[in-house]
């Protein structure tokens, strides 16, 4: 499933072509995805302006000009796709389609329908159901030691479980749970209660500059993510223990092996020389 850093970087990619544009046309061309699309959800969007594009946690909201957001989960295999040369041929998997009052078209592809789409109002969009009780955002001002310690305290879970938890910080998945973790030379079975002071700071330092190198290279495409514009993202030739079972640690100065354990029902990549 995309995490935060996929999701931003489609949305920033849907900024420049979406924001200020009136949704000239918008299509459904089924019932539903993953949950069925709200009540005349095509004839909602269509005509509206967009005011602007944010992300929260692992959605993209649009903003619109009815003060209602349009709600947007990408899911396993989701994908915004954009181009302007001409509408497009819809495909098997193209369930959305919307243009925009500049000739831009817009596909939702989603090849395995675990993909949502809502509309809400606006000043309401945090209580929506699957909004509301989320963390903070780990690159926001909200996010630091003291709030991630706050919310680990009791905790006798793996810490890396604790960070999937999206109610401890939002939009961190599998993959950035196993990397930040690494730079933050923390052990993934250590119990998430004792991951404080020195260790705390150093591991929200490590989720956000592993974040920020993850946005930068376009988000990590395993199988399916692809950016607006359909280019791949490039992070996942700089992982350095996700999917790297048996080789070297690149630590410096560690000799240790990258191994993988199973957590939760995930796997885990870790090096048991430098993570403690």
């Amino acid at each position: 499933m995309p995490e935060l850093p996929e999701v931003e970087t489609v949305m920033r990619g849907l900024q420049p072509c979406l924001e200020g544009r009136v949704l000239a046309h918008v299509e459904a061309r089924r019932p539903d995805l993953r949950w069925p699309f709200p009540d005349d959800f095509a004839r909602r969007l269509t005509g509206r302006r967009v005011v602007g594009l944010r992300r929260r946690a692992k959605y993209i909201l649009v903003d619109l000009d009815d003060a209602n957001s349009w709600l947007i989960h990408l899911g396993m295999s989701g994908r915004m796709l954009l181009s302007n040369d001409g509408a497009p041929v819809p495909g098997a998997h193209d369930h959305v389609l919307a243009r925009t009052d500049d000739g831009w078209w817009l596909r939702f592809n989603d090849a395995r329908r675990f993909g949502m789409m809502d509309i809400w109002p606006t000043a309401d969009v945090e209580n929506h159901r699957l909004l509301a009780g989320i963390g903070p955002e780990p690159l926001g001002n909200a996010f630091s030691a003291d709030t991630l310690e706050a919310a680990l305290a009791g905790r006798h879970s793996p810490i890396k479980a604790a960070l999937l938890d999206q109610r401890v910080v939002a939009g961190i998945g599998n993959i950035y749970a196993c990397e930040a973790l690494h730079r933050a030379g923390i052990a993934p079975k250590r119990l998430a209660l004792n991951v404080r002071g020195a260790r705390a700071r150093g591991l929200v330092e490590a989720i956000g500059a592993v974040l920020t190198d993850a946005i930068a290279a376009g988000g990590s495409s395993l199988r399916d993510h692809r950016q607006a514009s359909g280019e791949l993202g490039y992070f996942q030739h700089a992982f350095r223990v996700y999917d790297r079972e048996g080789e070297a640690c690149p630590g410096q100065a560690c000799r240790g092996t990258v191994r993988r354990i199973v957590q939760t029902g995930r796997s885990t990549f870790y090096c048991p020389s430098c993570q403690r």
